[in-house]
């Protein structure tokens, strides 16, 4: 299991300045700031230093839905109701360039992990992949019967995933640009949707008030949590993977333990609806934001250690951080041995995939360790449940003997 501190979440700071409610929220990769996006139509740059002034960006002519920083944190994507998409340098000056990608209201902007494409999805039923630079229009998917109101690209970038009110998500293939599955188990409109960091399952929320996680590769349903009274707005997983925080109009936040399946934490800050959530990078603060027009800053604090592992590790999820950092070092040593090797003759990019690769099979191993948790928690779980069924029938067998007797 992993190293856990046994403190609760803390709600660092929070910040005022939008003048309607916040839609979306997101760190940079470096932690120093946080953007927002509001019905007031303006994204406002936060920074975590303290007395340090905010920044707002103002330009789009109607609430923005969405928000996200690219990999690097030099730009930000926003996207609006007014069926714009802009691309804006988080600086003093807060320069934008815009363009129409949509027919209609804009709900979701996501960068792949490269940086290079930009995934939007709208109301027009469609969800667009575009090129970064230049903002070149690739490709429309577009089997959605209804509005789309999220769309993410895999970690790997191979997959996007949407979601939307015809009450399905779906997956698709970004080379072949088909569709591959639909999940359509939700009793509602579907608001967010997520990757795992592993890229091997996703996690959505919706209007029937619930979350699901399904495996990406066998298109089944992992897991099915009932823990909000409202309509689930928001999602975001811990980058160990282990964790998944939901925003709900119950004006709740919760924390989901994954590897053993409860909730961990229920979070009161918002009046009214929290309607949006997400983790930074490392994992050990979290933003949400609501209809009260505030954002808030929380430490994540219940798993302290994970930051220590993430420094060591590129990739991947371990279950016990000692485990995760020795075996990252580990790792770490055969690539320097490889580099040094290597001919001269070979090219960055050849060590680049080696090193890729040597990665990729370091975050499977990971990933089978954390299976074989899961599986060694659910073996347990039904012995414990045999044992109290074995129990409650003696019991009731020794109720009637007395009877009878």
């Amino acid at each position: 299991m992993a190293a856990v501190c046994e403190e609760d979440p803390s709600l660092e700071r929070h910040f005022k300045g939008h003048r309607d409610a916040v839609t979306s929220v997101d760190f940079s990769r470096a932690k120093k700031q946080i953007v927002s996006g509001s019905m007031d139509s303006s994204l406002m740059i936060w920074s975590m230093k303290p007395q340090m002034r905010a920044y707002r960006f103002v330009g789009h002519k109607d609430a923005v839905l969405c928000v996200q920083f690219s990999p690097s944190g030099h730009l930000v994507a926003s996207g609006s109701r007014d069926k714009t998409v802009r691309l804006w340098i988080p600086s003093i000056k807060g320069e934008s360039t815009v363009f129409k990608a949509h027919t209609a209201t804009v709900r979701s902007v996501h960068f792949s992990s490269d940086g290079q494409s930009l995934v939007t999805a709208s109301d027009d039923k469609t969800v667009k992949v575009w090129t970064v630079h230049r903002q070149k229009f690739l490709f429309s998917l577009s089997q959605h019967i209804n509005w789309v109101r999220c769309a993410r690209f895999s970690p790997d970038g191979r997959l996007i995933v949407s979601s939307s009110d015809d009450k399905t998500v779906k997956l698709w293939d970004k080379t072949s640009r088909e569709c591959i599955h639909s999940f359509c188990e939700h009793g509602g409109f579907v608001n967010h949707v997520d990757f795992h960091p592993s890229g091997n399952c996703i996690a959505a929320g919706g209007t029937d008030s619930t979350v699901k996680l399904w495996d990406v590769r066998m298109n089944r349903l992992l897991q099915h949590y009932q823990v909000h009274s409202s309509v689930v707005n928001s999602l975001s997983f811990h980058p160990s993977g282990n964790y998944l925080v939901t925003a709900s109009s119950d004006s709740t936040l919760k924390i989901l333990d994954l590897l053993e399946g409860r909730l961990l934490y229920t979070l009161h800050g918002h009046q009214g609806p929290a309607t949006c959530v997400a983790f930074s990078r490392e994992g050990d603060f979290f933003a949400s934001g609501g209809s009260d027009e505030q954002v808030m800053v929380w430490k994540t604090n219940f798993d302290a250690d994970y930051c220590d592992v993430v420094k060591a590790q590129k990739y991947g999820s371990s279950v016990d951080g000692t485990h995760g950092t020795a075996q990252s070092e580990m790792d770490c040593g055969i690539h320097h041995k490889k580099t040094k090797t290597q001919d001269s003759s070979r090219t960055h990019e050849q060590q680049d995939e080696e090193n890729s690769l040597a990665n990729t099979l370091e975050h499977i191993l990971g990933q089978l360790d954390v299976l074989t948790q899961t599986v060694s928690i659910l073996e347990q779980r039904l012995t414990l449940t045999e044992d109290k069924l074995k129990e409650c029938l003696e019991n009731q067998q020794k109720i009637l003997q007395n009877k009878t007797n």
